[in-house]
């Protein structure tokens, strides 16, 4: 477990000081997150609510901030708004309801970020153009306030494709005028914080690979 703490701390050195890493802990036991929080890190995101309550009950940690990254399933916005502190995957306006319900029944206000499509492959997020009307629909929603805009980029070896992709993210988040932009992943994060992002979100550059039990789970009707 020593070296998730030297991974981590590698890549801290190597991140800009403003950017904040969220350690993409899914599938790994809560021994590997807390090697992680010991190295320093405080953010977590997970994609499915029964792995998450397990794992976080069992780490006492009242630093950690805990962002969903997964797709947001409104029978299950309850349980997410009560347990994390961010939800990152907000993409339409049911989920967003589902949300703020959940986070006035917690008592607390939810911060989220909209979820734009920005690659052809993806089968969430809003379409970049309809991201305003969607960004009025959560404002006007108590229990939840709109920090960010999140997306995941293209799957390509094309640098100029990978731009253009962070770069239509980034005018979203210009356009609707928020502070955060989560764009980046373990293999694209370098690109992202070129475009702006002041968010990475970060799995096997931290953890190693998934293990190979989980790599074919298919829970919770989250990708």
């Amino acid at each position: 477990m020593e070296q998730i703490a030297q991974q981590y701390r590698r890549l801290r050195s190597s991140v800009p000081a403003h950017v904040r890493i969220v350690a993409v802990s899914k599938f790994q036991p809560a021994q590997a997150v807390h090697e992680a929080i010991a190295a320093g890190a405080t953010d977590f995101g997970e994609n499915y609510v029964q792995e998450a309550k397990a794992k976080f009950a069992a780490i006492d940690a009242p630093q950690v901030r805990k962002h969903f990254i997964g797709h947001v399933q409104t029978n299950k916005a309850g349980a997410i708004a009560g347990l994390f502190d961010v939800v990152q995957s907000v993409d339409r306006v049911d989920a967003a309801r589902a949300l703020a319900k959940g986070a006035l029944k917690a008592g607390k206000t939810l911060d989220v970020f909209l979820q734009v499509n920005i690659s052809p492959t993806e089968r969430f997020g809003c379409a970049p153009d309809a991201a305003g009307d969607l960004a009025e629909s959560i404002r006007a929603l108590q229990g939840l306030r709109l920090t960010g805009v999140m997306a995941i980029g293209p799957i390509t070896d094309d640098r100029t494709i990978l731009t253009q992709a962070f770069s239509t993210a980034a005018a979203v988040r210009e356009r609707i005028g928020v502070p955060e932009l989560s764009i980046g992943m373990s293999g694209d994060w370098e690109q992202a914080v070129q475009a702006g992002s002041t968010i990475i979100r970060v799995g096997t550059a931290i953890f190693g690979p998934r293990p190979a039990a989980a790599v074919s789970k298919r829970a919770e009707g989250s990708p």
